[in-house]
C-alpha cells in the first residue's frame, strides 16, 4: 500500500505577518476616527453665549383669595 501524506496549507504558525498588518491598519483607522471626532467637537460647538444678554422672566403674582367659609388669622385663648 502507498503512504498518504497530508499537508495543511498554509501551515499553522508560520504566517503571522498578515495578522500584524491587519491590526496595524485597524489601529490607524481608529486613530483617524478619534482625531476626526475631536476636530468636529472643537470646531462645531454651539454658539458662544453673550454675557451681556438681558433675560427677563415674568412670573405671575398669586392673589391671596380665601374661599368662603374659611377663617383667617390666629385664635387667642
Amino acid at each position: 500500500m502507498a503512504d498518504t501524506i497530508i499537508t495543511n496549507s498554509p501551515e499553522r504558525g508560520t504566517n503571522n505577518g498578515d495578522s500584524s498588518a491587519g491590526w496595524a491598519v485597524a489601529v490607524i483607522i481608529l486613530l483617524i476616527i478619534v482625531a476626526a471626532g475631536g476636530y468636529y467637537i472643537l470646531r462645531h460647538r454651539g454658539a458662544v453665549q453673550n454675557p451681556a444678554a438681558n433675560i427677563q422672566v415674568n412670573i405671575p403674582n398669586p392673589t391671596n383669595t380665601v374661599p368662603s367659609g374659611t377663617a383667617t388669622g390666629s385664635a387667642t385663648q
